[in-house]
């Protein structure tokens, strides 16, 4: 039995791999080859392979093998309805609950974001704005001191993560993200300002935009 902290090292890597794309959606997942992959043994590929599959990132079919979950425009839509439901109750709580630590926190990482220029961005550079987007949102609504839920907020971001990264046009994503920075400014204001009706309003139409730009990949 592998220990758990390189079985979880492991998770982590093909974990990530799936979120960026490395890994498509209906790949299958060879142990043989994610041990060259990864330079690990067999044991902690089958372990965790066995931990994704809990969060549903891995499909599992005894007796038959394990692929990367599939993705359908139906999930994705589901998924986005969660975000929206569980976003706005965590926006409107860290509104109320925010300390001055939460403002500076939302400042900073909003600063961190609008850093990058966007403009001929090459591929590597908007993954990282993509970072810095996820840290963006995730300051807002820490604040709301409800760690359960936050967490939950997380994992579906995660999923949602998936999607985004079916596009690698850099000039397409490049484009989609500079739509977003305007928006973001607004909402980070109406939040310090603890305008929680405004803010979780523009929360929604970015939710809404973003759902719509990602699910023309199915259409294309």
């Amino acid at each position: 039995m592998s220990s758990l902290t390189l079985t979880d090292k492991v998770s982590k890597m093909i974990h990530q791999d799936i979120l960026s794309g490395k890994l498509k959606p209906g790949q299958k997942l060879v142990v043989a080859e994610l041990k060259e992959r990864y330079n690990v043994g067999a044991s902690p590929i089958r372990e965790a392979l066995v931990q994704l599959s809990w969060n549903k990132y891995v499909k599992l079919e005894p007796q038959k093998g394990c692929w990367v979950a599939s993705i359908s425009l139906s999930e994705l839509k589901e998924l986005f309805e969660s975000l929206r439901t569980i976003g706005q109750v965590l926006l409107a709580k860290a509104i109320t609950n925010g300390n001055e630590n939460w403002e500076l926190n939302v400042l900073t990482s909003f600063h961190k974001l609008n850093k990058i220029n966007l403009q001929d961005a090459k591929i590597e550079e908007l993954r990282e704005w993509e970072n810095r987007y996820t840290d963006f949102h995730n300051s807002l609504l820490e604040g709301a001191q409800s760690p359960i839920m936050y967490q939950f907020y997380q994992d579906i971001s995660h999923q949602i993560t998936r999607y985004r990264h079916l596009n690698n046009n850099p000039q397409v994503i490049s484009e989609t993200y500079a739509q977003y920075l305007e928006e973001h400014e607004i909402m980070m204001k109406l939040t310090l300002s603890r305008d929680s009706e405004q803010a979780i309003k523009y929360l929604n139409n970015h939710y809404s935009k973003a759902s719509d730009l990602i699910s023309t990949y199915f259409s294309a």
